[in-house]
C-alpha cells in the first residue's frame, strides 16, 4: 500500500486560493464561461464563475481515481455543443500526474486550463495554478473531511496530553 503525506485544505483556504486564481484571470471580459472538471473542479469553478461574473458554466465529467489510486480515464460527459474551448476557462481542483489534464485538454485544446493546486509531475499540463504540493502528498479537500463538532477547550486538550 502506498504511503502519502497529507496536506489539509480548509474551506477558507480553498476559497482564498481560488479567489487569488480568479484575480489572475482578469479582465473577466476575455472569458465566455467556465468548464468545471467534475467532481473536484466543481467548487473552484463556481467560485471563479462568481468572482468573474461569468454565467456560462459547463462540465466535463471524467472518472480516473479509485480510492487514492489513479486508474484509466473514462469520459462520462463532454462539453455541451461542438467547440474547442476558445474563450473558456477549464477548472480543476488539482493536477497530479497530468494524465487527466492531458486527456481533458485534448477535448478543449483552446481553453485556458487552471487548477488551484499542482504537483510537479502535472504542473506543465496546466496554464496556471496557485500552490505546488509535493508529488507524494495526498491533498485532503474540505468536501472529503468532516467538521469536528465538540472540540475540547484548549486547557482540556492540554490536560489530556499530560
Amino acid at each position: 500500500m502506498k504511503r502519502h503525506k497529507h496536506f489539509y485544505v480548509s474551506w477558507e483556504e480553498l476559497h482564498r486560493d481560488t479567489r487569488t486564481l480568479a484575480a489572475r484571470l482578469l479582465p473577466a471580459t476575455q472569458w465566455r464561461g467556465v468548464i468545471a472538471i467534475s467532481r473536484g473542479g466543481l467548487i473552484p469553478a463556481a467560485i471563479i464563475a462568481r468572482e468573474l461574473n461569468l454565467r456560462l458554466v459547463d462540465t466535463i465529467c471524467v472518472a480516473s481515481y479509485e480510492n487514492k489510486d489513479q486508474g484509466d480515464i473514462t469520459l462520462l460527459k463532454g462539453v455541451i455543443g461542438d467547440h474547442d474551448g476558445d474563450g473558456m476557462l477549464l477548472v480543476d481542483d488539482l493536477v497530479d500526474t497530468g494524465a487527466t489534464a492531458t486527456f481533458v485538454r485534448n477535448l478543449v485544446p483552446k481553453a485556458r486550463f487552471v487548477t488551484v493546486y499542482a504537483k510537479p509531475a502535472g504542473r506543465d499540463t496546466v496554464d496556471d495554478f496557485i500552490e505546488e504540493v509535493a508529488q507524494d502528498t495526498w491533498i485532503n479537500f474540505p468536501w472529503d473531511m468532516a467538521l469536528e463538532r465538540n472540540v475540547p477547550l484548549v486547557d482540556q486538550a492540554a490536560e489530556s496530553r499530560e
